[in-house]
């Protein structure tokens, strides 16, 4: 579904150029949740906008779905980025409109009628959950009512690849889990191949089936995430587990204690 040739990306400072992605290669199977973990400034957003094209790559190739969009230019690039629906850490809602026309307005932009609009808006919102919250505006929402509205206007135009940035790093573990839940239940209903971006050890192991781990702008593992979790062989990883395990275990001890 997802095949990244080599590509390279690098932006410029004052200093001169740095390197964000460095030769990196992926397979992403059709209908797969498949999770890219790593640390602050691995180059994790910088890849995940590399394949939407929101970011142009250095060089390298991105086939999505059996079309090279690093290949696509107007027109067929835009009509291709329809196909690719993207969910943001921060919501990125127009505050000015209504749930209904946040979720709306890539409808709008695609040249839908006003009745299409209507039914898919509301079919939506009836798969996130949130029917009743079609006229309110994204100020009189909670955090996981607004990435359930981001993640709405995402599926609007029926896309076939779901990118989600970091989309459950400003929720709480409950709202967390429930987000994820419901990005599950996509994947199931709709056979959306979904790419999950994470510095969350937990996120990957509740959601996703296959995992990279990017350090320094460079893949160094892949593999099923219960590989990665019981044998981790790159210290990038070795360190994600460790620190997993260690909090896990504390909170492990708490439970203990509170139950005496």
């Amino acid at each position: 579904m997802i095949v990244v040739k080599h590509l390279t990306k690098s932006y410029l400072s004052r200093d001169g150029a740095v390197s964000a992605l460095e030769d990196v290669n992926l397979h992403i199977k059709k209908g797969e949740i498949f999770g890219i973990i790593g640390s602050s400034g691995a180059g994790k957003s910088s890849l995940i906008r590399c394949l939407n094209r929101l970011e142009e790559p250095d060089s390298g190739s991105i086939e999505i779905g059996g079309t090279v969009i690093t290949d696509l230019k107007g027109k067929d690039l835009r009509l291709a980025r329809r196909r690719i629906g993207m969910i943001f850490q921060q919501f990125n809602l127009l505050d000015s409109k209504t749930v209904y026309g946040n979720v709306a307005f890539p409808l709008k932009v695609a040249g839908y009628s006003r009745q299409d609009i209507q039914r898919r808006v509301y079919d939506i919102l009836e798969l996130v959950q949130l029917s009743d919250k079609a006229n309110a505006y994204p100020s009189q929402l909670s955090g996981g009512q607004k990435q359930r509205v981001g993640i709405a206007r995402a599926l609007a135009v029926e896309p076939d690849v779901l990118l989600s940035d970091e989309a459950t790093s400003a929720l709480d573990p409950q709202t967390t889990f429930s987000i994820l839940e419901l990005l599950q239940d996509i994947n199931r209903k709709l056979q959306l191949t979904i790419v999950l971006i994470t510095h969350e050890m937990d996120v990957l192991r509740h959601i996703c089936s296959e995992a990279a781990v990017i350090e320094g702008g460079r893949i160094v593992e892949t593999g099923s995430v219960e590989q990665l979790f019981h044998r981790p062989e790159s210290e990038t990883a070795k360190q994600f587990v460790n620190i997993f395990n260690y909090y896990k275990a504390g909170s492990e001890a708490e439970k203990v204690v509170m139950l005496r």
